[in-house]
């Protein structure tokens, strides 16, 4: 079997719901500190001993009731909000407008069957996937309610982000949540993978705690994910060959020095470099197509061989060492438009691997989920009937 493959993820049903949970949380010391990673560590079977263990040093928090959350959190400038809660992955879509939740990458099956395995293993959802959504108004107006009350928690955590959460119990607040999520389209942001790995467990253990998985909500109207580029290395081909291929769909290429050739990048225009020679490609994209599908489905297929490896980089600078240390060619991307991703999603169709970073994403540790939390609890005994002893006459 080849494990490089990649493969589209099942889609999930509407009605999209949260339910609530048991949250369990870091202390701020601990969260954003590199050093918390060894908790969720292998043996992973151990994951929630060592939680227990953190929470009797006061290190962990776990809350007494289920809530759906609504976490705010800032990093870099940029303030993002969104629900947190159970996303119930139980039923497949059987049909494009039935679905709920939208891929626009594929995943690697054999990376989706490891995450599975290490979550239960864990018996944890260690943090959640991340999806976003044109908020509806209904919803808007109930979490502007839950905002004008004092947050529950409100830190600043090792990694400087500044977070604060509200917990939402009331029933009648939920159900009204229910509703007005029920019809809500959302496109996964970040965690492909454990998306895929939590249908995966589900289909196994169908009717029980992996019905459920963790998810957060962000309305990208309300407080918006940053959506930028990431650029590719091709290691490999030249940068003429490059070019020569980008000719063949009928791009236009100009060269340029490396300050107008970086400013000239655009929703159509790639730059590409070999760290000597610049050169802007104009390519001739659709209005329903994103370059970054133009790149690997059009252009990178005419080449004289694939490229032996393909880097993907968030940074130009990055892009640029790794070329230079490499020998290959950096292809410099423009960021996605959001709506486009979501018409191509519509549409039925994925992105090319590693099309989009939405970003700033939370530290891991603020709201962890606990499978152990939602078991049944075990029968209550029936006390034995003892029959007293007649005595002897």
């Amino acid at each position: 079997m080849d494990d490089s493959r990649v493969v589209p993820p099942p889609h999930v049903a509407r009605p999209l719901r949260l339910a609530p949970f048991r949250g369990l949380m870091l202390a701020p010391g601990r969260i954003g500190d590199p050093a918390s990673a060894r908790a969720f560590a292998r043996p992973y079977r151990d994951v929630s001993a060592r939680l227990a263990a953190w929470q009797k040093r006061g290190q962990l928090h776990r809350d007494e009731h289920a809530a759906v959350y609504l976490h705010e959190y800032t990093s870099g400038g940029i303030t993002v909000r969104g629900l947190v809660g159970a996303l119930d992955i139980s039923r497949r879509a059987v049909d494009r407008a039935d679905r709920a939740i939208y891929p626009h990458e594929g995943v690697h099956p054999a990376q989706a069957d490891e995450l599975a395995e290490r979550m239960a293993e864990m018996q944890m959802n260690p943090a959640p996937i991340l999806l976003v959504h044109r908020g509806p108004a209904a919803a808007r107006a109930l979490l502007a309610e839950v905002l004008a009350t004092a947050p529950d928690h409100q830190f600043t955590d090792r990694a400087d982000q500044r977070h604060r959460i509200w917990a939402i119990t009331d029933p009648a607040v939920l159900g009204s949540l229910d509703a007005a999520l029920a019809g809500s389209r959302a496109l996964i942001a970040d965690g492909h993978h454990r998306y895929a790995a939590y249908l995966r467990l589900q289909q196994l253990h169908p009717g029980g705690s992996h019905d459920l998985g963790l998810a957060m909500l962000v309305d990208q109207d309300e407080t918006p994910l940053f959506l930028g580029a990431i650029h590719r290395v091709l290691v490999g081909p030249t940068l003429a060959q490059l070019r020569a291929a980008a000719e063949q769909t009928g791009a236009e290429i100009e060269e340029l020095p490396q300050e107008a050739a970086v400013a000239a990048l655009g929703p159509d225009v790639l730059v590409a470099t070999d760290g000597t020679a610049w050169a802007t490609i104009r390519l001739a994209v659709p209005p329903v197509r994103a370059a970054v599908e133009v790149l690997h489905e059009d252009v990178v297929p005419r080449l004289p061989r694939p490229p032996v490896r393909v880097g993907y980089h968030h940074t130009v600078e990055e892009a640029l060492a790794h070329a230079s240390r490499s020998r290959g060619v950096a292809v410099l991307m423009p960021a996605p438009d959001f709506d486009l991703v979501l018409r191509i999603v519509a549409d039925g169709r994925l992105l090319p691997e590693k099309a989009t970073s939405f970003q700033p994403k939370p530290s891991v540790g603020v709201l962890i989920r606990s499978l152990l939390d939602e078991r049944p609890a075990p029968p209550t005994p029936r006390p034995r009937r003892v029959t007293p002893r007649r005595r002897r006459p």
